[in-house]
């Protein structure tokens, strides 16, 4: 009798999400993809709908699953300490229910200020911002459930990232969505701090390495990035590609002040600033010695990005 082949479930179908179920479909694995709606239209996936900050709605979609991507991420920085502690219930709930390993997609947050120095693996949490102060919170519960022998648990965290399937995100509507509309650059903080962008279909990669590799799981890994650029540089490299020059436009952190008052993703956007205003760099050694380098270069990243905006436009 045939053995059925293992299931991959993908939580989210947002630009990452969808980077790690395009992934695995190009193995040729079997991928159920989640989100509220269950309208995931990613060829050759099978969509589900389910909100897995219910326990009972988690087990269900996430039964029979080997392996488990949490991809989850509300848009809105205001609702994060109400809705990500309920995730992450009901995630763990669905994983622990499946007896399936989960990857969990995580940023840098929980590092706080480090004054330019390389952010690796081992850098002490240290943030002094809400939303810092909760994904370490978060992040350290993901490795309890993993040392308890509830799930078998990696972290993958990776910086601000660009490339396709990415609208709605800050590097979208800041850059590469106005530039693509002929607008200027808009950026927050100082544009010349040397700043790691990744590159999404990256971290979709870099998540079903570390989803198959035994020896990943109970750690943390930085997804691997392109070289590391000033914002100005980035921007510059971007109108190389473009084939003309980009104005680029700062925004104040007063202003942004003052636009919190009205909006708040805006608000919450401001306790942030801080990692334009210092360099900001990832160091991903550790995966790339473990695991190989799988970073995209930019002039390859940012030529395939623009073509996808300019064929999406906002």
């Amino acid at each position: 009798m045939a053995t059925e082949q293992p299931l991959h479930v993908v939580l989210g179908t947002g630009a990452i999400g969808t980077a790690v179920a395009e992934a695995l479909v190009q193995k040729g694995e079997r991928v159920r993809v989640v989100n509220r709606r269950g309208d995931a239209a990613i060829p050759g996936v099978e969509p589900a709908a389910a909100d897995v900050s219910d326990p009972g709605q988690a087990r269900e979609v996430m039964a029979g699953a080997s392996v488990i991507y949490n991809c989850t991420n509300p848009p809105a920085y205001h609702i994060w300490p109400d809705v990500l502690p309920q995730l992450q219930a009901g995630i763990l709930a669905g994983a622990e229910a499946a007896g399936a390993r989960l990857v969990v997609m995580d940023n840098l947050y929980m590092y706080g200020e480090t004054h330019g120095t390389p952010m690796t693996e081992d850098t002490p949490y240290a943030a002094t911002t809400k939303k810092g102060r909760l994904r370490a919170k978060l992040a350290d519960q993901w490795m309890a459930a993993h040392q308890a022998g509830r799930v078998p648990v990696v972290i993958a965290r990776a910086s601000d990232y660009f490339g396709p399937n990415t609208r709605g995100s800050s590097m979208t509507d800041l850059l590469f969505g106005r530039i693509v509309r002929g607008k200027s650059a808009q950026v927050i903080g100082n544009p010349d701090m040397p700043h790691t962008y990744t590159y999404v279909p990256d971290i979709g990669k870099a998540l079903v390495i570390l989803g198959e590799r035994d020896e990943a799981l109970g750690q943390v890994w930085h997804v691997p990035n392109p070289e590391t650029l000033t914002t100005r540089a980035f921007i510059e490299r971007i109108a190389d590609a473009l084939g003309q020059p980009i104005k680029i436009q700062v925004a104040p952190t007063w202003l942004l002040r003052l636009m919190g008052l009205f909006q708040p993703t805006i608000r919450e956007l401001v306790e942030m600033v801080y990692e334009f205003n210092e360099p900001f760099i990832v160091d991903d050694s550790k995966f790339k010695a473990a695991f190989g380098d799988i970073a995209t270069p930019l002039d390859v990243a940012i030529p395939t990005t623009l073509a996808w905006h300019q064929q999406h436009p906002n």
